[in-house]
């Protein structure tokens, strides 16, 4: 079983200048990630534009972050998608991999019912020989995933943690409560909320910058030391606040470009963050 406790960083996609995928980028990405103590991270989930790579590019991403990270740190991979045979033989794939899980949203778009959200997840955990992490993010799937439907989720014994972006306190404490799923908060300014409550920690795109700082927090409030956690908490809000402030992942990538460690390109229809943004995160990267 694996343990998906600590801080995760679901990666970006680092593109060079001619648009390719910059795969020396990530992997000094990765390696910078590992050396700051981060639990493991994520290739191809929403911050890694995977809509925007052919199946191709994103074989080549998962194999460099798997290259990359070795054995000392744990690699989940993001399955999305609305067609369920797709996923399913992209699951069945999968298993080939020495991955620690697979992280899997609802079916977007086409909002189905709760039991058709149920049968889905099912049947790709039937199919998956590696742990699932369900992906609740309503804002991007146009639906959520109810809570008397997490709950029978949670007796399959390969759906082990839940990705928790629905903004619901009253969800998030259920699910630490039950017990059965591991809780990772997904919206970085939760994860406060979520690790005091109980919870196992986060898939946290913020955490691209300054990790060592997520993982003193995530540290620190498992160790019981409250103030301690506090107080990183608050010194990472403005942070967290300025690469949420327009659509993922185009300020984690302004900030990573005026750090220096990559280009901060998306590609089209995602567009780089606005000038204001690049400015004020040049003001909090020089503190």
């Amino acid at each position: 079983m694996s343990n998906f406790s600590g801080i995760w960083i679901p990666l970006v996609t680092p593109f060079s200048a001619n648009g390719t995928v910059d795969h020396d980028a990530l992997r000094r990405l990765i390696k910078l990630y590992a050396a700051a103590g981060v639990a493991g991270v994520v290739a191809l989930g929403t911050t890694g534009e995977p809509s925007s790579l052919d199946p191709g590019e994103q074989e080549a991403v998962l194999a460099t972050t798997l290259d990359a990270a070795g054995r000392a740190l744990p690699v989940i991979v993001g399955v999305s998608g609305n067609n369920a045979h797709g996923m399913r033989e992209r699951v069945l794939r999968l298993n080939a991999l020495p991955l620690a899980g697979v992280l899997i949203s609802a079916p977007y778009y086409v909002r189905p019912s709760q039991a058709g959200i149920a049968a889905h997840f099912t049947m790709l955990a039937d199919m998956s020989e590696h742990p699932v992490v369900l992906y609740d993010i309503p804002a991007r799937t146009g639906v959520r995933i109810e809570l008397d439907t997490l709950l029978s989720l949670a007796a399959h014994p390969r759906i082990q943690a839940i990705k928790d972006c629905a903004g619901s306190l009253d969800k998030t404490h259920a699910l630490i409560l039950d017990g059965r799923l591991q809780v990772l908060a997904g919206d970085d300014i939760r994860l406060f909320d979520t690790l005091c409550m109980g919870g196992s920690g986060a898939i946290a795109a913020s955490a691209h910058v300054w990790p060592e700082r997520f993982v003193a927090l995530d540290r620190a409030l498992k160790a019981g030391r409250l103030d301690e956690g506090r107080a990183l908490f608050h010194s990472l809000v403005p942070l967290i606040g300025a690469l949420t402030a327009e659509s993922n992942p185009a300020p984690v990538k302004a900030a990573l470009a005026v750090q220096g460690l990559m280009q901060g390109d998306l590609r089209a229809p995602m567009t780089q963050a606005s000038e204001i943004l690049r400015e004020r995160l040049q003001q909090l990267l020089a503190v």
